[in-house]
C-alpha cells in the first residue's frame, strides 16, 4: 500500500437545480468566500490558477490546478492538480430524485509535501479526519451560498 496515496469520494445532497450548483463551483476563485477550508484561490489564467487550503491541523497545502475538463451540459468539473497534491478532483452533477442536485466529489492525489510524506503512516488517520471535516464544512458552505444567490 502507499501511505501517499489517497482517494476521496463526497456526495453532497443539494437543494439547488444543478445548473445553479454548477454556476457556483464553476467559479473556483470564489470558493473562499463560502468554503472556510480554502484559504485562497488565484487565478494565474483563464483556465489554472493556485490555491491555499488548510483545515483543522495546523498546515497549509498550496497547490495549482489546471482545467482538464468543463462539461456544463454533463455537470461536468475537473481539474489535473500539482503542488503539495498531485492527481486530479472531479465534481459531477446530477439532478436528485425529487429535485435539487446531487454533487459528487472524486478525487484521486499523492502527497507530495514533505511533512505528509515523512508522516504518512501514524498520520493517515489524522489526514482522513482533517479532509473528511473540510468537506463536511464545503457542504455547508455550498448550500448557504446557494440560499443567498
Amino acid at each position: 500500500m502507499d501511505w501517499c496515496h489517497y482517494r476521496f469520494r463526497s456526495v453532497w445532497n443539494l437543494s439547488a437545480a444543478p445548473g445553479a450548483v454548477y454556476a457556483v463551483l464553476e467559479q473556483a476563485q470564489d470558493y473562499p468566500r463560502w468554503w472556510p477550508q480554502v484559504r485562497a484561490v488565484t487565478p494565474l489564467g483563464e483556465r489554472d490558477g493556485t490555491a491555499r487550503l488548510r483545515s483543522l491541523l495546523p498546515y497549509d497545502i498550496f497547490i495549482t490546478g489546471e482545467e482538464r475538463r468543463r462539461d456544463p451540459d454533463r455537470g461536468i468539473l475537473e481539474i489535473t492538480m500539482t503542488g503539495d497534491l498531485e492527481g486530479w478532483a472531479r465534481w459531477t452533477l446530477t439532478a436528485a430524485d425529487g429535485g435539487g442536485t446531487r454533487a459528487r466529489f472524486d478525487q484521486e492525489v499523492d502527497v507530495r509535501k514533505p511533512l505528509m510524506r515523512r508522516l504518512a503512516v501514524p498520520g493517515r488517520p489524522l489526514f482522513l479526519l482533517n479532509h473528511a471535516l473540510m468537506m463536511r464544512a464545503g457542504r455547508r458552505g455550498l448550500a448557504s451560498r446557494l440560499e443567498a444567490v
